[in-house]
C-alpha cells in the first residue's frame, strides 16, 4: 500500500481543528461550525463526523457512517487503479541492410504496440564502417521504416546517436 492509503483519517473526537466546515449526511452544506457543535450534530444523526479534507482552513468534515466512507474510498481507489495503464517501452532493432519484408513485419509489430498505448524504441544497429556513414543517410533509413507504420504516431525522442547506432522513440499520436 502507498503512503496516502495508509494515512489515518480523523473521525469524531480525533479531529483537532477548532472549527470545521460541515457537510450533512444528505450532502447539504451546514456551514462552518465549532468542533463541539459539529460532533453534536453527528451524534444527533447517529453517525460519525469524518474529516475529508484536512489540508484546508477550516477543514471539511462530513457526517456519515465511517464504514460507508471506507467503502467509498476503496471503490475510488479500485476505479483509479483500473483506469491507470502502465505504458512500456518496447524495442525494435534493424540493420542498414534489413530487407523490405523484415521491415514490414517489424512495422506491423510496432503498429500493434502503438495501438495498445506502448512506446516503441526503434534502433538502427550499426557495425564496423557503418558507424561512420553520413547521418542523413542513416536518418533516411529510419524514415523508410516509419513510412511503413499503419497507425498515427509522434516522435517522443528525436533520432540520437549512441555507441551501437541510432535510436528513435515514437508513441501513439492523437
Amino acid at each position: 500500500m502507498s503512503r496516502e492509503t495508509t494515512q489515518r483519517v480523523r473521525i469524531n473526537e480525533y479531529i483537532s481543528a477548532p472549527e470545521v466546515r460541515v457537510i450533512g449526511s444528505d450532502g447539504a452544506n451546514l456551514g462552518v461550525l465549532s468542533r463541539a457543535d459539529a460532533l453534536q450534530a453527528a451524534r444527533d444523526a447517529g453517525l460519525d463526523l469524518i474529516e475529508v479534507s484536512p489540508g484546508i482552513v477550516p477543514p471539511i468534515a462530513k457526517i456519515m457512517e465511517y464504514g460507508k466512507y471506507q467503502y467509498e474510498q476503496k471503490k475510488k481507489q479500485q476505479e483509479h487503479k483500473a483506469k491507470s495503464h502502465a505504458t512500456e517501452t518496447k524495442a525494435l532493432q534493424m540493420r542498414i541492410g534489413t530487407s523490405e519484408q523484415s521491415l514490414m513485419i517489424k512495422a506491423k509489430q510496432a503498429s500493434e504496440w502503438l495501438t495498445e498505448g506502448h512506446r516503441v524504441k526503434f534502433g538502427l544497429y550499426l557495425q564496423g564502417r557503418a558507424k561512420y556513414l553520413d547521418k542523413d543517410f542513416l536518418k533516411e533509413r529510419m524514415e523508410r521504416f516509419l513510412k511503413l507504420l499503419t497507425v498515427e504516431y509522434k516522435v517522443a525522442e528525436p533520432p540520437s546517436s549512441g555507441p551501437k547506432g541510432m535510436t528513435l522513440v515514437i508513441e501513439k499520436g492523437k
